[in-house]
């Protein structure tokens, strides 16, 4: 597969319920489809894997797997998909449901190897036994690894939280495959994703990187409870005495508390808008770590608060992040679009995650 693009195009009649999907997501990373429950998300992704035909096109990395003329049936996709509920054969050990997915995928371009991934998903002591004697995070993840043995291209329904997304971290971190994941949960789209599909009603409301689609004030995310943007950073210095990294991200660098890891590794920093305050000048003996200089790219008034977008650096041009303030201090501290600020915030409050 030699392009660049996953380019689905679907417009259909589900019973009463109308699909009418469009986007392009990346032979890269993780792309998250992200919406309520019943908004068509898992439609999509079944008809990505050849489940469901619904009329449209879909081409994976320049090859057509759908379109007026042609549908490659599900055996025939470069894929694995891995259900809600893992479903794995009970009459196969772990290493033998691994390996039905890898016997497809052997000569593929990219094929991942058996040791690797039973290592990043930390199963090794687990391919002998049978699916029965398996926990259900157990199964989750021996359903993940055959669906990664099946690739280039691995289709996911949404996953048992607390124990597998760690090892989504370590696969991200490692592999260089796509990965569509479909989520209603916003704490996975900040943990794992690079990409994100908004979806509402059977249709898209917005499709780009995590960061961006964050951190526009037209679009739900921004303007949700739960705010927050992800950015990708880099681990510049490291203080040992006090457990402290400096992150550098563009436009600026955040002190976050974490263990240590080595320079120049990258970092996933999520920063919360309700975690971000603004002053206007810079603090003086505050508690406060974090005080950075920022322009007032946006401001958006909802009730009595105000959602600020804000770019790091003097200039602006630096990483988008986000600050809920209440619409009185807004007013009273006489804060504007354009306006030069300090965007503060506790390194506490800052969750960073390891990028890649």
């Amino acid at each position: 597969m030699t392009g660049a693009t996953i380019d689905i195009s679907l417009d259909g009649q589900l019973g009463l319920f109308r699909l009418n999907f469009d986007a392009a997501l990346p032979m890269y990373g993780i792309s998250a489809l992200f919406g309520p429950s019943g908004c068509g998300k898992t439609s999509v992704l079944r008809a990505v894997a050849g489940l469901n035909r619904i009329p449209g096109c879909i081409v994976v990395g320049g090859e057509v797997w759908q379109d007026e003329q042609t549908f490659v049936p599900t055996h025939r996709r470069a894929l694995g998909y891995v259900f809600q509920e893992a479903s794995l054969f009970p009459h196969l050990s772990v290493r033998r449901n691994l390996t039905y997915g890898e016997a497809r995928a052997k000569g593929a371009p990219g094929h991942t190897q058996f040791d690797e991934i039973v290592e990043l998903l930390g199963i090794g002591h687990l391919v002998d036994r049978m699916p029965d004697n398996l926990s259900g995070g157990e199964r989750q993840r021996v359903a993940i690894g055959r669906a990664l043995l099946a690739q280039p291209l691995s289709a996911l329904d949404r996953m048992a939280k607390d124990e597998v997304l760690p090892y989504f971290e370590a696969l991200h971190a490692n592999l260089k495959i796509p990965i569509i994941l479909v989520t209603h949960d916003i704490s996975e789209v900040e943990r794992l994703a690079d990409h994100v599909v908004l979806m509402r009603d059977g249709r898209v409301l917005a499709s780009g990187p995590l960061s961006a689609m964050q951190a526009d004030p037209s679009l739900p995310l921004a303007a949700g409870r739960q705010a927050a943007v992800t950015l990708d950073a880099v681990l510049d210095q490291y203080d040992s005495d006090y457990g402290l990294a400096t992150l550098k991200v563009s436009g600026g660098e955040f002190l976050v508390p974490m263990e240590q890891a080595a320079r120049g590794s990258h970092q996933r920093l999520t920063i919360a808008a309700g975690d971000v305050s603004l002053a206007t000048q810079a603090p003086q003996g505050s508690t406060l770590l974090n005080s950075l200089p920022a322009r007032v790219l946006s401001a958006t008034i909802a009730g009595n608060e105000v959602i600020a977008v804000l770019g790091l650096g003097e200039d602006g041009a630096g990483s988008r992040i986000l600050s809920r303030v209440t619409r009185k201090s807004w007013e009273s501290l006489g804060f504007r679009e354009g306006q030069l600020v300090h965007a503060q915030a506790k390194s506490v409050a800052l969750v960073r995650r390891k990028s890649r």
